[in-house]
């Protein structure tokens, strides 16, 4: 996809701070640290848009970017970051549910898990949970390069196996460093927002 405009249109950390509008939007979750941020930044071809952090658990609101005037991207802060206090886990935990549960543009979620890891107990309670909202999901294996080719296939397959279903749209091994992967992904994204938006506006995706 030829990305033509980009732009951060705020930071939310309630409904009400959400951003109008009815465009597609996609919402980026994973673990802490699993490269949330360096993948939007590689889909968008953007070095400065998104704030990349090495400390986990930097993201701590909803960031919420708007693509080609056709498209809406929101990431969401990471899971399973145990500095981060009880307290700041339940309220992200609350936005979090608040968002994916009533955020009615959201038409799929970009699901990010590291290829280096098996899946976490953490892991595959939001998959269940988003299968009961149902919620439909591009289940991202990021992380590509840091691994073997060899290796790279045998974890694709350990991961692919742990998130089966109806509410997978399709699975994208995906590097932020090299952009392997980035076509690929902005192919399922494309037929998504295509599905769920204005067909006459399908230029704006090509």
């Amino acid at each position: 996809m030829k990305v033509t405009n980009t732009e951060f249109i705020t930071g939310a950390l309630s409904a009400k701070q959400y951003p109008k509008g009815s465009c597609p939007e996609f919402a980026f979750v994973g673990r802490s640290n699993v490269g949330k941020s360096s993948l939007i930044r590689s889909l968008l071809n953007r070095k400065k848009l998104v704030r990349i952090s090495s400390t986990p658990g930097k993201t701590k609101e909803i960031n919420f970017f708007r693509i080609n005037e056709k498209l809406m991207f929101a990431d969401l802060p990471g899971y399973g970051f145990a500095r981060v206090t009880p307290t700041l886990q339940k309220q992200w935990k609350k936005m979090i549910e608040e968002y994916l549960i009533h955020r009615e543009p959201l038409v799929a979620i970009v699901f990010i898990v590291d290829i280096r890891r098996k899946p976490t107990e953490l892991d595959l309670t939001l998959k269940e949970w988003l299968e009961d909202l149902g919620r439909n999901y591009i289940l991202v294996i990021t992380k590509s390069d840091k691994i073997s080719g060899t290796e790279r296939s045998k974890q694709t397959k350990i991961i692919k196996a742990a998130f089966t279903g109806n509410n997978v749209l399709g699975t994208v091994a995906y590097s932020s460093r090299n952009h392997l992967g980035r076509k690929e992904l902005w192919g399922q994204i494309k037929k998504v927002a295509y599905e769920n938006g204005d067909p006459t506006s399908v230029e704006a995706f090509t």
